[in-house]
């Protein structure tokens, strides 16, 4: 007889609520924050129901802490590493830059020592008022700028229930501080979960020290450290490359037990390649998908089987490599360009004021045994073939896109970059072996009624 598959995770849960749970754990992944409205009316009510498993699982899984208060629930989480692809976005979709994050903040501070009501122009009062104590930040409500980065971390905080409205109007606000105005109530519970530092931040001089940084005591508490990176890597991650994590994780993304403890928590199947694994989402775990709808996503499918065919040379061209830039030299220049922003001698940098990533100029140079060369494609290949895309598949693409097919390229580009994919260095992209899935990969315009679109 086959003995029975024991599990380390859900082993609480029966047969019959295993999707429900992992639903729940898929949740709880994708939203850190959940509220009574946020994401959904739903969301809450699923994450109580399995509430004590939860807890459990996520703590012995991932070195995560699960919290419940009032109509929150809060995911804090053990981060490895700085990640640059999930920025907080506004309800139109435009990336938070350095002004629009530090009036969230002083919003939080704000609502922190307020009561249950609150104006907005009483909100952008009291925030103007702190803004100003920092040089180079403060807030205008007269200047257009000042006032759209106020009302989009405004509008972030409303959106997560942190603010209610009960009279007036944000947008009327924003069109005319002077007319304008609207009332929120603050939802206290939401305010308090929202703001979860790992450390004192008074006490923290550089964003490294907000990453996971914990000793183990002995060689079971390591290799249980060393698991947990692993899967929280892999379900944080589009893909994982061996060769941008250190030898202890890398042996358990070899393992099966990660492929079978993923699995069981969140209903997903681990793909391993030769250079690494990831998890395929089927179901929406990430907030962004790839392949994925919309003109940028396809152009960016379309070009990744033209750099998988260019990097493999079919033709028998030369196609140059280069060294890989070095994860860890990557993670230095993030954390000092966050850094940059830390108030010094009263000072905070804008995105405007900040310097550019120190990126090194690859070169030609022989290999280093054990070093990993990547094909380079050239910034004249992109634009050809982006070129070519429009060309071949135009009726899919908008008259914008054509009109702007540098753009487009861009951002797929981007899009590539953010999936792991592609590397951008000076003059290209290195090719990542992520691409080579998308290999002899056929598309064709699918005729619709009133719109025609690529797959």
């Amino acid at each position: 007889m086959t003995e029975p598959v024991r599990h380390r995770f859900a082993t609480d849960i029966t047969d019959l609520e295993l999707a429900d749970y992992q639903r729940a754990v898929r949740l709880v992944l994708r939203h850190p924050l959940i509220t009574a409205t946020w994401p959904d009316e739903r969301a809450l009510p699923r994450v109580r129901r399995f509430a004590t498993t939860l807890r459990r699982d996520l703590s012995e899984a991932f070195g995560y802490r699960l919290e419940l208060h009032g109509s929150t629930a809060r995911l804090v989480r053990a981060k490895d590493r700085l990640d640059p692809t999930h920025p907080a976005r506004s309800r139109t979709g435009r990336p938070f830059d350095r002004r629009r994050y530090a009036y969230l903040a002083l919003c939080l501070a704000v609502l922190g020592r307020a009561g249950v009501q609150i104006t907005l122009s009483e909100l952008a009062d009291s925030v103007a008022a702190d803004a100003g104590r920092i040089s180079g930040l403060g807030l205008d409500p007269d200047q257009g700028a000042d006032r759209r980065a106020f009302v989009d971390a405004v509008g972030w905080l409303e959106e997560r229930g942190a603010l209610r409205l009960t009279d007036g109007s944000t947008s009327a606000w924003a069109t005319d501080p002077g007319a304008g105005e609207a009332l929120y109530d603050v939802a206290r519970d939401v305010v308090v979960a929202l703001f979860r530092p790992v450390r004192v931040l008074q006490h923290v001089d550089s964003a490294e020290a907000l990453l996971d940084r914990s000793l183990a005591s002995s060689g079971n508490a390591e290799r249980r450290r060393s698991a947990q990176v692993a899967r929280r890597t892999v379900v944080e991650s589009p893909v994982v490359y061996l060769s941008d994590v250190d030898s202890a994780v890398a042996n358990h993304l070899r393992g099966a037990a990660l492929a079978a403890d993923l699995t069981r928590l969140t209903g997903l199947r681990l793909e391993r390649r030769a250079e690494g694994v990831l998890l395929v989402d089927t179901v929406g775990l990430s907030v962004e998908r790839f392949p994925g709808t919309g003109s940028v996503a396809q152009v960016a499918v379309l070009l990744a089987v033209e750099l998988a065919e260019r990097a493999l040379d079919p033709d028998g061209r030369r196609v140059r490599r280069l060294t890989a830039p070095d994860e860890s030299a990557r993670q230095r220049v993030l954390v000092d360009q966050v850094d940059a922003g830390l108030p010094a001698a009263t000072f905070v940098r804008l995105d405007d004021e900040m310097p550019a990533p120190a990126t090194a100029e690859p070169d030609g140079s022989a290999q280093v045994p054990g070093e990993i060369r990547l094909p380079l494609v050239t910034e004249s290949f992109l634009r050809d073939a982006v070129a070519e895309i429009l060309r071949r598949y135009g009726s899919a693409f908008g008259a914008q896109w054509h009109a702007d097919p540098q753009r487009l390229g861009s951002e797929a580009v981007a899009l590539l970059e953010r999936f792991g994919a592609v590397i951008r260095v000076p003059g290209g992209v290195l090719v990542r072996p992520l691409v080579g899935r998308y290999r002899s990969t056929v598309a064709a315009v699918r005729q619709r009624a009133a719109t025609e679109t690529l797959f």
